[in-house]
């Protein structure tokens, strides 16, 4: 290797740099030895009912039993958690966690792939396991989070992945889970000068473009189902079978009513899944969203009115209204701090309770539902009989801000709780005393 070129030594050097700046310390979870049971907590299962002074047996990383009374093996770690709460882990459905470390440190934001068309991009791979923001958020409850690409027209896949491992594989729990396509704004700005508006498309191009994709793959599709040894692979249209075959859905950024028409038009004319994310003027276009079965992810409860006629409170009765409407939906965090306001889902959850939200329901748009939505209902987001023990234990109701997650399993390995919030405050701590 050359050692000689300056600029190749600084490159090198920034590297090992930033390796040391944006690497956690936690060490992940051993898996699981021995069953471990939660005796005399308050379950909230989610999926059901909320059982109280019940105990919850699991074993390999799955659940095996629930209920009062249990027996259970006498090799195992019996944990008395008395006047505590057990939920599900909490999951992000919207995030670039593991994807952007610092906004303002270009060398820490991998969100973004150069061009257009990049359905090939995947986010498992590029996901960082040794970020900072991983543990931060894990010590609020949050244990999985949908990593999403952005950028582009067709930004490329998302995946579910779990907040603790030592590697993108290993804390991949479902790859490819969602097409990430951004939608044109249709914005009503002033018209740009003449030179500005040949420099870029205009929102009409940018949807026909889109359109050209979806002729191309279909084209694609139909060759290599009539003459598969002749028909040479093109990664970027190959990436986009699942899709057309109606495997995968897409994933849109959609908060008006015309973004959010136009991708519902566009989702039946191909015979696409669709799942909307945003969703601010959801309710201006209830019956069409329901009527074809569109669940939305509100994007964040924390967040100014859309339209300049809007009440002050829409952003935060947006999920009330939905669930009265009988849409399927999940709440996100994201929002102006990015990945580093993963912590605060929760809260936002909390906040729509008081604005009309049932705290059951609030609960679920946390966990059950963006479970079932991105297709891992089956393995995580409540707690039941053969589930993975992906799940945390409270000193109170996780809604509330003074609570404290007690201790996180995911996939039954104790998870660590520190963070650099933990190390900063003990800091201090003996700072003062």
């Amino acid at each position: 290797m050359n050692t000689n070129n300056p600029l190749k030594n600084l490159a090198i050097l920034w590297s090992l740099l930033a390796t040391n700046l944006f690497a956690s310390d936690q060490i992940p979870g051993s898996p699981q030895k021995r069953p471990v049971i939660l005796r005399n907590a308050i379950i909230h299962t989610v999926s059901g009912e909320t059982i109280e002074n019940a105990s919850i047996l699991f074993q390999d990383g799955k659940i095996a039993e629930i209920g009062a009374g249990l027996a259970f093996p006498g090799e195992a770690e019996a944990i008395d958690a008395k006047g505590q709460h057990v939920y599900p882990g909490l999951i992000e459905s919207y995030s670039s966690v593991g994807l952007i470390e610092i906004d303002s440190i270009r060398a820490s934001i991998d969100n973004v792939e150069v061009g257009a068309i990049n359905p090939n991009v995947r986010a498992a791979v590029a996901f960082n396991p040794d970020s900072e923001a991983i543990p931060v958020a894990r010590a609020n409850g949050v244990l999985s989070a949908v990593i999403v690409p952005t950028g582009g027209l067709v930004s490329g896949r998302s995946a579910v992945m779990m907040l603790d491992g030592w590697s993108w594989e290993s804390m991949t729990l479902q790859a490819d889970t969602a097409m990430s396509v951004t939608w044109p704004r249709f914005s009503r700005a002033p018209r740009p000068r003449r030179e500005e508006a040949e420099a870029a498309p205009s929102d009409s191009d940018r949807l026909g473009l889109l359109h050209e994709v979806m002729r191309e793959v279909k084209a694609y599709s139909l060759a290599r189902i009539k003459a598969p040894k002749d028909q040479p692979i093109d990664l970027r249209l190959d990436a986009m079978l699942p899709v057309v075959e109606g495997k995968m859905p897409i994933l849109v950024q959609a908060n008006s009513v015309k973004q959010i028409q136009t991708a519902i038009a566009f989702a039946k004319q191909y015979q696409l899944k669709l799942i909307l994310i945003g969703g601010a003027d959801a309710m201006h276009c209830e019956n069409l969203i329901k009527e074809a079965d569109v669940p939305v992810i509100i994007s964040s409860v924390y967040r100014l009115p859309s339209r300049h006629d809007a009440a002050y409170d829409a952003a935060y009765t947006l999920p009330s209204q939905l669930q009265a409407a009988g849409i399927r939906f999940a709440i996100a965090s994201d929002g102006r701090f990015g990945a580093s306001g993963l912590r605060n889902l929760p809260y936002h959850a909390a906040t729509a309770v008081a604005f009309g939200l049932t705290e059951e329901q609030a609960v679920r748009s946390i966990t059950l539902s963006p479970a079932e939505i991105f297709g891992v209902a089956d393995r995580i987001g409540s707690l039941a009989v053969g589930k993975e023990a992906t799940l945390i234990v409270t000193d109170g109701n996780i809604l509330e801000s003074p609570t404290q997650v007690l201790r996180a399993f995911i996939q039954g390995r104790q998870v660590d709780l520190s963070s650099k919030h933990t190390q900063l405050r003990d800091k201090y701590q003996a700072k003062y005393k």
